[in-house]
């Protein structure tokens, strides 16, 4: 399995932006972001497939969120644009063994140790 490591969460306040990274040990096939609210379910966030021709992404960050991919630096992004209070969360990466993009937590075999991020209101 491919080793995965998010940087890049933090404190910011509602209305602001942050960049997360996911360096990836090795080469990586489709991947994905999801995240986990205090006392909720992991939930889907965005996922990206083999190669990068195709994205989807929750409906509660849509026109937000932006997920992409630097196969060169087996590197993993996600650009976090308006947050709001309710995106606060710890935010995981996750890489899959099949190619296609997919919104499917049992889709994917690989994760990282996630990153927080706090937005206040």
């Amino acid at each position: 399995q491919v080793q995965l490591v998010e940087s890049g969460g933090g404190l910011v306040q509602a209305g602001a932006s942050l960049r997360l990274s996911c360096a990836a040990s090795g080469r990586t096939f489709s991947m994905a972001w999801f995240r986990q609210a205090p006392g909720k379910e992991r939930e889907f966030v965005a996922t990206i497939s083999w190669g990068g021709g195709r994205t989807l992404y929750a409906d509660s960050v849509k026109g937000r969120f932006a997920i992409s991919r630097d196969d060169v630096k087996n590197t993993l992004y996600l650009q976090m644009n308006s947050l709001k209070s309710e995106d606060t969360a710890v935010y995981y990466c996750a890489a899959g063994p099949i190619t296609a993009a997919s919104s499917r937590i049992q889709d994917f075999g690989s994760w990282g140790q996630g990153t927080p991020v706090t937005v206040s209101s």
